[in-house]
């Protein structure tokens, strides 16, 4: 049995496969996932479990150098966007921020490896985390 990290299969496999420059994202439960991604849903109710959790947990098993978030993440929850800085702050991913129209974000998951929805309900909760290079 694993004893550190991400126990869940699905999200241990994707890691596991990723390289330098692939890329997963993080979502709300109301992120639309293109069909040709994969998808791995741990949505169970609205707020469970919460997009913060589950980053946190990712940023523990992977070395990020690209941050992708939605423009609109400023102006329609800056709560959230300063949680998230702390937060890739306290996990030493120093990287700048890069923003896109949230139509763009929603094309740029189907560039991703899997997308992980979560049940978080509040607006423009999605991180897409491009994977560094461990050496």
């Amino acid at each position: 049995m694993k004893k550190k990290g991400i126990i869940n299969a699905e999200i241990s496999s994707v890691l596991s496969y990723m390289g330098h420059t692939d890329r997963i994202a993080v979502a709300d439960c109301g992120l639309p996932i293109p069909d040709e991604t994969h998808r791995i849903d741990l949505a169970v109710r609205l707020g469970e479990p919460p997009f913060l959790s589950v980053l946190e947990a990712l940023l523990d098993d992977m070395a990020v150098e690209e941050v992708l978030l939605a423009e609109e993440i400023k102006e329609q929850n800056p709560q959230l966007l300063e949680k998230i800085e702390l937060l890739l702050l306290g996990k030493g991913v120093d990287t700048e921020l890069i923003f896109v129209p949230h139509t763009e974000f929603k094309q740029k998951t189907k560039e991703c490896k899997a997308v992980i929805r979560t049940g978080e309900c509040t607006p423009y909760a999605n991180i897409i985390l491009q994977s560094a290079c461990i050496f």
